[in-house]
């Protein structure tokens, strides 16, 4: 698979371990930056991905900032984009079976190397399983197919 990894200052230890621990695992790898603990924000890095999956160079991503929380938004402004904060097996697990999530974010001050590692091998080996989840997905990038609740 291809992958695509991004993150602020407070998540480059953790991305450089997530990206070398992805090659290990046979994918190919994007690494988006930053290189250095120097500090940046999370909105440029967060865009930078969200461009990277929108024009197709990249299967997933994976968005690592202090928090997740401020890298998840930014990457959540590109209509192409699905990215779910995960903090564990089954949410990352169900971000792509229920919600054909195609990015993940993780909070490096929030979970270990282990969990995150974790959350990474879940996501990828997990399907989207579509059915009843279909339309529910097709609604987060086509706002006109909502139906104002009765």
């Amino acid at each position: 698979m291809r992958i695509a990894l991004a993150s602020d200052h407070a998540a480059v230890e953790l991305k450089t371990l997530l990206v070398e621990w992805a090659r290990a695992q046979g994918h190919e790898v994007a690494d988006l930056g930053p290189e250095t603990a120097d500090r940046v924000d999370y909105p440029d890095y967060g865009y930078k991905l969200a461009d990277h999956i929108a024009a197709g160079k990249a299967d997933f991503g994976v968005a690592l900032c202090g928090s997740g929380i401020g890298i998840s938004i930014a990457v959540n402004r590109n209509p192409a984009c699905r990215c779910a904060l995960v903090s564990d097996n089954l949410s990352a697990r169900l971000a792509r079976e229920h919600n054909n999530a195609n990015v993940i974010a993780m909070g490096a001050r929030l979970i270990g190397p282990d969990t995150a590692k974790d959350c990474l091998a879940a996501f990828l080996a997990t399907n989207f399983e579509g059915g009843r989840h279909g339309g529910r997905v097709d609604k987060l990038s086509n706002p006109t197919l909502v139906k104002e609740p009765a």
